[in-house]
């Protein structure tokens, strides 16, 4: 019979296995396609879409977060970009540096911020640097201002029996330091660092809030406010999380609310652990001693103190 022929079946069985073999190509081309137009950032290629930028932790510098800002300007299928703030702040170099980059950001692409549970100090800055800032009435913001700590554990040495000698080039050298008392000449020249860039945040605070400096000043004494506060204070724009932000840049910027969100994750920001450690380790080890960097962060701890 026609059908028990062997080398018909022989060759009936190779057209298989090449059609199989084939089908597999056909699928491994098309995840290979799928693969280069997927964005390492999380979006799709040749796609329109909004960027969502996730401002979390502590912030400090962060050259992965402002490298990943910078594509976002340049990036031609991101449409806007909404800020999502989670944040009690951080060092005031990081703040600065996130609001610079973002501002930069503005000027190219439509930039919006939302607070979510907690935006202050630092994150408060940052957010300064979009177009509009949106909080929910329970967010926590504000806590304009800044501050630079230190511990004299000069007594606690002493009753160890430790004795610290500090070789240095001048008084002011490396104070505030743990390891000496604060004299009146290095209180004076830190407590000057502090009200410099105290100033600093505050004249940003009134040329992007639109608020008469004095103003700010009244406001700017480190006091955390509600949302709702902050809005009538004039300190956010509007009431609302990320659908309202949607609604204003659908509105306001011909950005359409079905376009998807793609989210950005430029690394994890720096824990408290890490924050805690590298203020209070050099206590213990002397490789550790640095100078302590002004921070403008909320501590939760002193809310009601100021």
């Amino acid at each position: 019979m026609p059908g028990s022929d062997p080398d018909r079946l022989i060759d009936r069985r190779r057209l298989k296995r090449r059609l199989a073999a084939w089908r597999v190509v056909a699928v491994l081309a098309l995840l290979a396609a799928g693969l280069l137009a997927v964005d390492p950032e999380g979006g799709f290629l040749g796609r329109p879409h909004v960027a969502r930028l996730w401002v979390t932790g502590f912030i400090s510098d962060d050259s992965d977060r402002d490298k990943a800002i910078r594509k976002l300007a340049e990036d031609d299928d991101v449409a806007a970009v909404v800020v999502r703030i989670d944040s009690p702040g951080g060092a005031v170099g990081g703040g600065e540096g996130l609001y610079r980059a973002l501002r930069s950001l503005a000027e190219k692409k439509p930039t919006v911020a939302v607070i979510d549970s907690l935006g202050t100090s630092a994150a408060y800055m940052a957010a300064l640097g979009t177009e509009r800032i949106f909080v929910r009435d329970t967010s926590v913001t504000g806590s304009i201002g800044v501050l630079m700590q230190s511990a004299d554990v000069t007594a606690l040495l002493e009753r160890l029996g430790i004795k610290p000698e500090t070789i240095k080039s001048a008084p002011l050298k490396g104070t505030p330091n743990p390891l000496e008392p604060l004299t009146p000449a290095a209180r004076e020249a830190a407590e000057t660092v502090v009200r410099d860039l105290y100033d600093q945040f505050v004249d940003m605070v009134a040329e992007r809030r639109r608020i008469e400096r004095p103003r700010v000043v009244e406001l700017a004494d480190g006091r955390v406010f509600t949302g709702r506060q902050a809005k009538a204070l004039g300190l956010v724009d509007e009431s609302g999380g990320e659908a309202s932000a949607r609604a204003w840049l659908e509105r306001s910027k011909s950005v359409a609310r079905k376009l998807r969100s793609v989210d950005i994750r430029p690394g994890e920001s720096g824990s408290w652990v890490d924050a805690a450690v590298a203020t209070f380790g050099k206590v213990l080890f002397s490789e550790r001693l640095k100078v302590d960097a002004p921070v403008s962060v909320w501590h939760p701890g002193q809310y009601g103190n100021d």
